[in-house]
């Protein structure tokens, strides 16, 4: 059994803990053990998941892993402190909000033996495991993935690449490694209006766009518009409704992980596309900012 506490109590820790403390019978879940939960607010107890100090959790020697849940801004600091503690890690996407930080912490977790695991529900999904196998095979000529959502905090959340690396994640997944050749950001401070686009190249030198766009009342949305010699894709193709939510899918990954039952193709692929997306995320972020640098 591996002794777990979760870090932040937002909406994605509240599911953690739900879900630890729910397991799919016979599945690898069934091998973590919630032991409470650390949070900056007081609480006591939530659905008799107590809660602890910070101290309490990176020094018990009962803890074994720490699922982190905590605001994107804090996760580099809390990973480095539980893997300093001799724990294994899981977080919620993205890692970090540097890739030279991103670098570090692997690097740790590796000297350390332990396991560092980033969450990216968003490859979970039935959409897109329909998408991915729409896409397979294909011959893709251009393409464009356009976000849509409300405002985030970029304090708390991170520069849009950042924040929205779930989108290029997709892109990476499906279409190989990519390339940077522009990116440009568009910001209405008066309207709290954000709109990112990004153009990329493929390894055969085809076009991909990615608009990441935020504002008052923007519905979550992601449109698509893939171009394959065969054809174009504009729609998302049906997807059945999964039997198994997505947080309890990922922590099963983690579990089969502590339990030494993913392959060292499957986790170099991973962090391979993980750190990547990271690496792209501030080339996106530096061709962005750079305007900023010449005018000023």
């Amino acid at each position: 059994m591996f002794g777990t506490v979760v870090v932040g109590v937002g909406i994605a820790g509240l599911a953690r803990i739900r879900d630890l403390m729910n397991p799919m019978p016979s599945s690898p879940s069934e091998h973590l053990k919630l032991l409470g939960f650390v949070s900056r607010r007081s609480f006591g107890n939530i659905n008799e998941a107590k809660q602890i100090s910070l101290e309490d959790a990176l020094r018990s020697k009962e803890v074994h892993a720490a699922f982190i849940s905590t605001e994107n801004r804090s996760h580099e600091e809390t990973i480095r402190m539980f893997l300093e503690a001799g724990k294994h890690v899981l977080v919620e996407y993205p890692m970090a909000l540097s890739a030279k930080a991103a670098h570090e912490l692997w690097e740790m977790a590796e000297q350390k033996d332990k396991v560092l695991h980033v969450e990216h529900i968003e490859l979970l999904t039935e959409e897109y495991k329909q998408l991915k196998k729409e896409v397979a095979g294909k011959d893709l000529v251009k393409g464009t993935l356009h976000f849509t959502g409300s405002v985030l905090d970029e304090n708390k959340s991170g520069f849009p690449a950042f924040s929205g690396i779930a989108r290029l994640t997709w892109l990476i997944d499906l279409f190989g490694d990519l390339t940077v050749t522009s990116a440009t950001r568009e910001k209405q401070k008066d309207k709290n209006y954000s709109r990112m686009t990004v153009h990329f190249q493929t390894a055969n030198k085809k076009p991909l766009t990615w608009i990441e766009e935020r504002g008052p009342g923007m519905r979550r949305e992601k449109k698509i518009n893939f171009c394959f010699t065969s054809g174009c894709l504009e729609n998302f193709p049906e997807a059945p409704r999964s039997s198994v939510g997505l947080f309890m899918q990922d922590q099963n990954l983690f579990a089969k992980k502590l339990l030494g039952q993913v392959s060292k193709e499957e986790l170099a692929a991973e962090k391979w596309r993980i750190l990547r997306c990271l690496d792209l995320a501030e080339v996106i972020q530096q061709y962005c900012e750079e305007p900023e640098k010449i005018y000023s």
